[in-house]
């Protein structure tokens, strides 16, 4: 028992260290890659080399979060194959390690991953992806979203709301308010040249001029300030924001289908994005286990640049996969937690395929 504590640690440092290894990698690829997507901006408006390198800087642990399981695949199967060549998976299984011990072995290795994906994923990659966001509007003096000509729509209980401009830092321009009454009456239009946020769940209008509807008469109100009160909040309106569904923090996504579902507006798209990041840390477990049966091929059957090689397809291949089940679930209106678990499910029971094939050899 001993003996398999001490593989145990060895095997965690070797796993570890590779996939350190790789992740870094990875992460200069890419980091090389938005490097040359954000240069043909560098110039325009106040956006320079220095916040070009900030931006960058403030997207890494969202590429660590994505790059962590294929990266945990890549570095497991890169120890495992060096361990099989060296003939010490052969020595271990001789001296009664099973499968079944090997693959707890993996799991408490894994658990450490999953908790660092899981950390990456909620509380550093959301906040730092928004910081970066908001860097780069400011830099370019751009407004957060303008989804039509007209600005953008949201609709808040009974109202539906049209905002020109929402800037970086959350504050609204040119707001217009259409409040109707519970049989779908206009009751009165609000236009606001600003609106700025005030907790818990207000906004403060700056020069309203508002249309109140009554009866068979119009009249017209104007006032220098007026407070809104509005389940909308700075938050939700980050949303706009954030690129992907699958970059905002399980909270933030779980507020957002809250005000869509009281607005009896569809949230499939991130329904399925918020299983998605439930299932995603587990992924790292499921790479883990796929990497086994690598362990037990000998030599012949390839060398380790091949399998390591076979690693990176099988974690692009996963990577696909998990884009375009949750696609699909959008598209066909797939109940959002079999859409977000599928691509790891079908990993899963290729893995054991795998491990009893070679197994039965």
């Amino acid at each position: 028992m001993l003996s398999f504590r001490v593989f145990e640690r060895y095997l965690a440092r070797e796993i570890y260290a590779a996939t350190a290894l790789i992740l870094v990698a990875f992460l200069g690829l890419f980091s090389f890659f938005d490097v040359l997507h954000e240069l043909p901006s560098v110039g325009r408006a106040g956006y320079t080399l220095w916040h070009l390198a900030a931006y960058v800087a403030l997207t890494m642990p969202v590429r660590v979060y994505e790059l962590l399981p294929i990266a945990v695949l890549i570095g497991t199967l890169y120890a495992l194959t060096l361990l099989a060549r060296h003939s010490e998976i052969t020595v271990l299984r001789a001296s009664g390690l099973s499968t079944r011990g090997l693959l707890r072995a993996l799991v408490k290795i894994g658990g450490v991953m999953v908790v660092i994906t899981f950390v990456f994923g909620e509380f550093i990659a959301p906040p730092a992806e928004r910081q970066a966001q908001q860097l780069r509007l400011q830099a370019l003096s751009s407004v957060v979203a303008q989804e039509f000509r007209s600005g953008l729509w949201v609709k808040d209980e009974n109202s539906f709301v049209n905002v020109r401009e929402v800037l970086p830092d959350a504050t609204l321009r040119g707001v217009r308010i259409y409040e109707f009454d519970s049989a779908f009456q206009l009751r009165s239009i609000s236009e606001a040249e600003t609106g700025r946020y005030l907790a818990p769940k207000s906004w403060q209008l700056g020069n309203v001029v508002q249309t109140l509807f009554e009866g068979e008469r119009a009249r017209v109100a104007r006032a220098q300030e007026q407070l809104w009160r509005s389940s909308l909040t700075p938050d939700i309106l980050t949303v706009m924001m954030v690129m992907f569904p699958e970059r905002m923090s399980i909270a933030s996504l779980y507020s957002y289908i809250r005000h869509l579902g009281e607005n009896r507006q569809k949230a499939d798209r991130y329904e399925i994005a918020l299983w998605k990041k439930l299932v995603y840390p587990l992924a790292v477990l499921v790479m883990m286990v796929l990497a086994l049966p690598f362990a037990y091929m000998q030599d012949r059957m390839g060398a380790v640049s091949v399998k390591v090689f076979a690693g990176i397809m099988l974690g692009i291949a996963f990577h696909l996969l998990n884009g375009l089940f949750a696609s699909l679930g959008v598209i066909n209106g797939w109940i959002p937690a079999v859409a977000a678990i599928t691509p790891s499910a079908m990993f899963l029971l290729a893995a054991w395929g795998l491990i009893w094939w070679v197994e039965r050899r």
